[in-house]
């Protein structure tokens, strides 16, 4: 299990999963809370087991700007979180996403304690991650989209925020797991390692 948690980012998307399951109503920034307290819990942990990451940070970040935007506009005023929560979250994480490529992507985080450390550096690991991580970004800005065609089409709400979403998550998720392997084969097939 530690090694579980200390490679998976999946422990890193438990607050942004609990969010786009519940939040959508009047309640939007209390869950919020709930996921921010969720996110500091995981930063602790994941501080004592070599420093927190990128989607670590943003996530408590995130959540906690909410919990406080929330407190702060009062009952009338946020209607506007309510209905885009899921715009504003997906739309936080591509931007988070599509931001790492400029420093480190944030899928190479999460990839050292899977790969041997002379593979760090090597031009094929990084390529592989620069891909991951762009898939991420796009994955979120299209759920982001779908969360915005939700709203202004109420009719789409259950392809445009539950089928399409879990699909091409899936389909990410899968990309994940065998995009790696598979660059990693191709590229000592070319000898380019």
């Amino acid at each position: 299990m530690d090694d579980w948690f200390e490679r998976s980012p999946f422990i890193g998307f438990v607050p942004w999963i609990i969010y786009w399951v519940v939040a959508d109503g009047p309640s939007t920034w209390m869950f919020g809370a709930i996921c921010a307290v969720v996110a500091a819990l995981i930063l602790g942990v994941s501080a004592g087991r070599g420093g927190p990451r990128l989607l670590e940070v943003v996530t408590i970040v995130f959540f906690v700007s909410v919990t406080i935007a929330g407190m702060i506009v009062g009952a009338q005023d946020r209607d506007w979180m309510d209905s885009y929560a899921t715009t504003l979250s997906a739309g936080a994480l591509a931007a988070m996403a599509l931001g790492s490529l400029a420093f480190v992507p944030f899928t190479e985080q999460y990839a050292p304690q899977s790969a041997p450390r002379q593979e760090w550096e090597k031009a094929a690991f990084r390529r592989t991650n620069r891909v991951l991580t762009l898939m991420w970004a796009l994955v979120f800005a299209l759920i982001a989209v779908l969360g915005y065609v939700a709203v202004m089409a109420p009719e789409t709400v259950d392809w445009t925020k539950a089928v399409i979403p879990i699909v091409v998550i899936v389909g990410a998720i899968g990309m994940t797991q065998i995009y790696p392997d598979r660059a990693r084969d191709k590229a000592r097939a070319q000898g380019v390692a």
